[in-house]
């Protein structure tokens, strides 16, 4: 159970914070309405509350973890909303990075 919470908290996360940075970068980027980054600052902000509700104790393991499932979301935003398909190599890093996801949160510790 705390497994699959952690998981649906850190992909949470990671769309809080592509989904504000995209709206931000549509703006000042694209020429989009203000308003654009007025979400976007307003959704990165959910975004800085949402790894609190993880049940880990530490703040650095929490983010360390984080940034592998990032990552993951980050390339599946790029190949759904960018229509920039990964290659081989994007996927063999992400790979990677939930293998050291993995390790972080869930090897044995004293």
């Amino acid at each position: 159970m705390i497994m699959n919470q952690a998981i649906i908290l850190f992909i949470l996360a990671g769309l809080a914070e592509i989904g504000g940075g995209y709206l931000i970068w549509q703006w000042l980027r694209e020429g989009k309405p203000f308003w654009f980054g007025i979400l976007g600052g307003l959704v990165l902000v959910v975004y800085g509350i949402i790894p609190t509700f993880q049940k880990f104790p530490s703040f650095g393991r929490v983010y360390a973890a984080y940034g592998g499932v990032f990552i993951i979301l980050a390339l599946l935003w790029g190949w759904g909303v960018d229509k920039k398909t990964p290659d081989l190599y994007d996927w063999i890093g992400a790979v990677i990075c939930l293998i050291g996801v993995t390790v972080i949160l869930w090897a044995p510790r004293h």
